[in-house]
């Protein structure tokens, strides 16, 4: 986009001729940049599960970045009729999301859980709560522990494995919403475009507290709504409308109040926005618009970024899979290295010294092979929930959009911690 200044016009509530999505369908192919996006936002997501980097979730706000992404191809998606699309998106969303339920699942039963004896979820509405592990309206139930904490998973598994559900439960929300929030959009952009920043000011910082799930749930829905309702400007082509000086300068001035705002209201893990809403939702909101203002609308990727063309087409293809499945996997690096310990040479402490001097190291390179074969495993599962014929490996030009916060794991040889994040 072009800078531009002087006088901006009213929004209008049509879509403009030349948005860049328009552009990016006349061509036959998908924005590469929006794929982009996305694929750095999954690379962030598990880089900071493994390590737990508080200032990951400053450098690049993932989930604000996805939910934006969704939102832009949920607008491109309504021009056809609202139930269909809606139909639709959900039919893509619950195969993949089934497969996982159903592991877990059988986990937490073979590890001896019973949701009607769970002090947390116990009675009838615990058992009626298991159905959201196949229709996630609301949280699905899981127990905080479960075995042993020298086991081979640490004790706290299943709430790191039912982590990602959160996205899955706010991106089904949203893609209900979208018919009317799209149509609130464009009759009143700025309201519907604000809104959820100044919900997040309310049930986000304590002056409105509700409790329980249903807090959670409308949490997150006021604290990335904003960046969803930016997909749809995006679409609509908003973005160009504002001088580029502009909408620079505001973002950075929003920034900079989520940045006072969490210095202020630091949480256990410090500077890690995901504990302090009102500024994962600021910094967020502020971060994509600036993404989005300076949105290049690519139909192929450019210079030396050429070289990613096959993995960030294998991501994009797979972003559900990828995103689900994740953090159990950086779970599973743990028991795969930890067999290395029982070798004879390391009985040598020389040996031993160096594995726990280098473990994060080892299953930082472990996780991109393991998160492969979890691709050809059960990927083609997405292609079947969108009507395609099944691939194991879909790096090939044939695109397809994906839909991101679960927890850290750590090793036996180090200190373990598990929360939810995302």
């Amino acid at each position: 986009m072009s800078h531009r200044s002087g006088y901006v016009p009213e929004y209008a509530p049509t879509v403009p001729a030349e948005t860049p999505v328009d552009r990016a369908e006349k061509a036959g192919g998908r924005d590469r940049y929006l794929d982009l996006l996305r694929s750095l936002a999954l690379v962030r997501v598990v880089v900071y599960h493994l390590f737990g980097w508080a200032w990951l979730t400053i450098a690049f706000p993932s989930m604000g970045v996805m939910f934006a992404l969704a939102g832009s191809l949920m607008a491109r998606s309504l021009k056809r009729p609202a139930w269909g699309v809606i139909r639709g998106r959900i039919r893509r969303l619950l195969p993949p999301m089934w497969v996982f339920s159903a592991v877990a699942l059988a986990l937490l039963f073979a590890g001896g859980w019973n949701v009607s004896e769970d002090p947390d979820h116990g009675g009838t509405w615990g058992v009626v709560s298991l159905l959201n592990y196949v229709f996630p309206v609301g949280a699905p139930p899981f127990p905080w522990n479960l075995g042993e904490k020298a086991g081979l998973l640490e004790d706290t598994w299943p709430a790191q494995a039912a982590g990602p559900l959160w996205y899955i439960r706010a991106y089904l929300w949203f893609v209900i919403a979208s018919p009317l929030l799209l149509r609130a959009f464009r009759k009143m952009p700025w309201a519907t475009l604000l809104a959820p920043l100044a919900l997040t000011a309310v049930v986000g910082t304590g002056v409105v507290t509700i409790h329980g799930e249903t807090g959670n749930a409308v949490s997150d829905f006021a604290v990335y709504g904003s960046c969803w309702v930016l997909g749809f400007a995006h679409h609509d082509g908003l973005p160009a409308r504002i001088p580029r000086y502009l909408a620079v300068s505001a973002s950075a001035l929003i920034m900079a109040f989520g940045l006072w705002w969490a210095s202020g209201h630091l949480g256990p893990d410090g500077w890690d926005l995901n504990d302090i809403p009102l500024a994962q939702a600021t910094w967020s909101f502020g971060f994509v618009v600036i993404l989005l203002q300076y949105s290049p609308s690519w139909q192929e990727l450019p210079g030396r970024l050429a070289k990613w063309d096959k993995l960030i087409t294998l991501s994009n293809n797979r972003a559900v899979t990828i995103y689900l499945w994740h953090n159990f996997l950086i779970m599973a690096t743990v028991p795969i290295i930890d067999q290395v310990y029982d070798l004879p040479f390391m009985e040598n402490e020389q040996w031993s010294s160096a594995l726990d001097t280098t473990y994060m190291l080892w299953m930082t390179l472990l996780i991109w092979p393991l998160i492969g074969l979890m691709v050809v495993a059960v990927g083609w599962v997405e292609d079947l929930a969108a009507k395609r014929r099944p691939r194991l490996w879909p790096n090939g030009p044939s695109g397809a959009t994906g839909t991101q916060g679960p927890r850290k794991a750590g090793g036996r040889r180090r200190a373990r911690s598990g929360r939810s994040s995302q």
